[in-house]
């Protein structure tokens, strides 16, 4: 086999060895099924209990409620970017607010606006996108259909640690590339939904966790495919998904309850890595910047500059010879990325800083 590097990239990112090693011992032929998990029928009784267990996982490890629905739904967060709005928005004759922290809140706002009115709540692109806004920053409409924000902004590097306050209005979040990775209380949010290539899976699968308050107010006449209540009510089953990756969901999600112990020790362990990298950014003289302000850090997504773009080019090249891949900063921000969501080990982050360290005393 191949050496295993350690791999940075903001999606699809790396995975647990865990999952990843028991996924290949039951590849070619699922425990009691005598096939693999990609070639039986996702009505079998065998899928039926991985995907009840992915849902009972997600459901233990954030303590959901019984007040909310999980799905398991095609089309990742991009998908959801379109059909929350598809079926909360429009026809509502109410507008949508939306807080713009970086770009893919941006991205979801550009797809609301083809669905309905839509409002912007905050928008820190003046500052580049630096940080999150403060509760009273935000301009919020009392008649809005919902409020939607993205929980960590994976270019940017910025994260919310509170929960926008909204005053009663549906709380819709894009939770992508943090989900998982701390404790939230799923009971403020009408829609909690996140891509599973980062934190949870393979890419291919958003999960959706629900209220049943928002599912009542859902569109009448909607593309059954687009329709939440459909997904609802047919188990996330209304048509064939994707197995192997709620498979592996299952198995990570697994790893994160059985090995890990939970999300406080998952927290702890995320933000002890985080620290080591930021430590290694502000211990640095300058010769590191980060791009966030030191409270909107994210803890999932450390992004910086060098002092030159020479030689953030040759950290990237000398980085990856030496086992630390996809280094490299989105095009919008520049500069050097490192994603290290949960299957991240401490290990990599170790290589990673004294990677840093190492570089600057050539080249500071």
């Amino acid at each position: 086999m191949a050496e295993r590097v350690y791999n940075f990239s903001a999606g699809p990112a790396t995975l647990p060895l865990p999952a990843l090693e028991e996924a290949r011992e039951h590849f070619l032929a699922l425990p009691g099924a005598g096939a693999s998990v990609m070639e039986i029928s996702h009505r079998s009784k065998e899928f039926t209990a991985i995907i009840e267990q992915a849902e009972q996982n997600f459901r233990t490890l954030l303590n959901i409620p019984d007040t909310h629905k999980v799905l398991f739904l095609q089309g990742g967060a991009s998908m959801q970017f379109a059909m929350a709005p598809i079926n909360l928005l429009q026809n509502t004759g109410k507008p949508a607010d939306y807080i713009l922290t970086g770009s893919w809140a941006s991205k979801a706002i550009k797809e609301a606006q083809k669905v309905g009115e839509t409002r912007v709540a905050w928008d820190g692109k003046a500052d580049n996108y630096v940080r999150v806004p403060k509760q009273d920053e935000l301009d919020l409409d009392a008649n809005a259909a919902y409020v939607h924000f993205t929980s960590n902004e994976t270019i940017q590097g910025v994260e919310f640690f509170e929960e926008p306050e909204t005053g009663g209005i549906p709380l819709l979040c894009d939770a992508s590339s943090d989900i998982l990775s701390r404790p939230i209380d799923v009971s403020k949010y009408g829609i909690l939904y996140a891509g599973a290539q980062k934190n949870f899976g393979p890419a291919g699968v958003a999960v959706v966790i629900i209220s049943d308050e928002v599912l009542q107010r859902v569109s009448d006449g909607l593309p059954s495919i687009l329709d939440y209540r459909v997904m609802a009510e047919n188990a996330s089953l209304y048509n064939t998904p994707p197995t192997f990756t709620i498979y592996m969901i299952m198995l990570v999600t697994k790893w994160v309850l059985e090995e890990i112990g939970g999300l406080d020790k998952m927290h702890a362990l995320n933000k002890q890595k985080a620290q080591m990298l930021y430590d290694a950014i502000d211990n640095s003289g300058g010769f590191y910047k980060g791009h966030a302000e030191p409270d909107s850090r994210s803890i999932m997504n450390v992004a910086f500059r060098l002092p030159s773009e020479e030689l953030e080019a040759q950290f990237i090249k000398e980085a990856g010879a030496s086992g630390l891949a996809a280094l490299k900063g989105h095009r919008s921000v520049g500069g050097c990325r490192a994603s290290i969501y949960n299957a991240m080990p401490i290990e990599g982050v170790q290589a990673l800083k004294d990677f840093m360290d190492d570089f600057m005393a050539k080249n500071g």
